[in-house]
């Protein structure tokens, strides 16, 4: 990142806005003629979504395969020569990504029902946009309003502290995806493989792998359709393909990484996942208490299509039935060369050491106060910030098979990230 994004605001909403019980409301307008004051409440913990605060920007790739219908058939850019079956175009997306967390809600009351207490809990609302940046020219392929839920652990259901992300996607699909916190990780997550190839039946082991997964194929169905520029410049690869976890685990390489939160939602957590599970860490690794039931995705009629299919059925146009992500909450460590700062100078921005290994890093800022004859001698400091890594893939069904849609990116903050101030003491 060599210039921090500029930055507007897409939504708006009253200042201060957050949610709470009207109850107390209704009991001290009934009193006294004189209201007594609502007494003030902490908004309940949000677990590990506290790390999602104020807007990241970063970079991704993402793989899906699309249907490619006789009537409306995709033109490629060039001869096409393979034997697969014309019924799908796989698209790949170089990406850039913009996420922006707004203040939680406060304390979200849930009635609990009989001897179940009720529920307090919190949420994150957010807004993800992504661009393709494939060809050098941005271009919109995804915009994602939603919200992040802390739920408390509950008795009925038995289950214990979770997580939810409640989404809306404009292609027709909305989800609901609940899950669990792993234990933090000390240094840098393990970041298993993840398999874009398709399979029959619903069965994830009885696969079928397409010429347009072949990277070196340029007249097979595929955008783009010949590879090799991006090849040699090194933005594409064969194993980002065969494996989109090669690009997150190609960002934490060379990484000074303290801790690490794992965060793993579904759309259908209460059986083990569809072609996977989409794992934190490679099997048999330690997986948290998933939730018994809860979550899934709803489609408008076209991409369910008629009659709605079961997984691996004939009848839609790409029914999304499932939905599986691991985020990686990551504490990275950066040095900083900071020059010589006089007392009372303009901020100056500055970018990491780490800046020529890394492929994405954020930019800083070092700002003093105002003391006469002061000023930072300069030195190297040591700057702690958080990184977000995602994993997601949905399933979708068409043509008799199930495919896998994979999309992966990397976040640091937009904006530069404060030099603590104790970090530059004025001599």
């Amino acid at each position: 990142m060599d210039e921090p994004k500029p930055l507007t605001s897409a939504f708006s909403k009253t200042a201060n806005f957050s949610i709470h019980q009207v109850d107390t409301v209704f009991r001290a307008a009934a009193q006294a003629a004189a209201p007594a004051a609502v007494p003030f409440t902490l908004p309940p913990t949000l677990g590990p979504l506290s790390a999602f605060a104020g807007t990241f920007t970063g970079q991704g790739f993402n793989t899906i395969f699309r249907p490619d219908s006789t009537t409306t058939p995709t033109q490629m850019p060039g001869p096409i020569n393979t034997t697969d079956p014309a019924d799908n175009v796989l698209e790949l997306n170089l990406t850039d990504e913009t996420l922006s967390f707004s203040n939680n809600l406060g304390s979200i009351p849930n009635r609990g029902s009989g001897p179940q207490a009720d529920a307090f809990l919190n949420g994150v609302p957010y807004l993800q946009t992504i661009n393709d940046v494939t060809t050098g020219t941005p271009v919109g392929i995804h915009f994602e309003p939603g919200i992040w839920l802390a739920v408390p652990a509950s008795t009925n259901p038995h289950e214990p502290f979770t997580v939810a992300r409640m989404a809306s996607i404009p292609h027709g699909t909305t989800i609901t995806a609940q899950g669990t916190a792993l234990p933090p990780v000390a240094g840098k997550p393990t970041i298993a493989a993840v398999d874009i190839t398709p399979f029959f039946g619903g069965n994830p082991n009885n696969k079928f792998t397409f010429q347009n997964q072949t990277a070196a194929n340029k007249t097979t169905r595929r955008l783009p359709q010949d590879l090799t520029a991006l090849i040699a410049s090194g933005k594409l690869t064969q194993a980002m393909i065969t494996d989109p976890n090669t690009v997150l685990r190609n960002q934490i390489a060379h990484q000074t990484i303290s801790h690490t939160i794992i965060i793993e939602t579904s759309t259908k957590p209460g059986s083990p996942l569809s072609g996977g599970p989409l794992p934190a860490v490679p099997s048999p690794g330690p997986h948290p208490q998933a939730p018994n039931f809860a979550g899934g995705t709803s489609n408008i009629a076209f991409l369910q299509g008629v009659p709605a299919p079961p997984p691996g059925g004939n009848g839609a146009n790409a029914n999304a039935f499932q939905m599986d992500a691991v985020f990686w909450i990551e504490t990275v460590i950066y040095d900083i060369d900071v020059p010589r700062i006089p007392s009372g100078e303009p901020p100056i921005i500055l970018q990491p050491l780490q800046k020529g290994t890394v492929p994405l890093v954020p930019s800083f800022v070092a700002t003093l106060p105002f003391v006469p004859n002061k000023g930072f001698a300069g030195g190297r400091v040591r700057v702690a910030t958080t990184q977000i890594q995602y994993s997601q893939k949905v399933m979708l069904d068409f043509n008799g098979l199930t495919w896998p849609h994979v999309s992966v990116a990397s976040l640091v903050p937009a904006a530069p990230v404060q030099i603590p101030e104790h970090l530059l003491p004025l001599t």
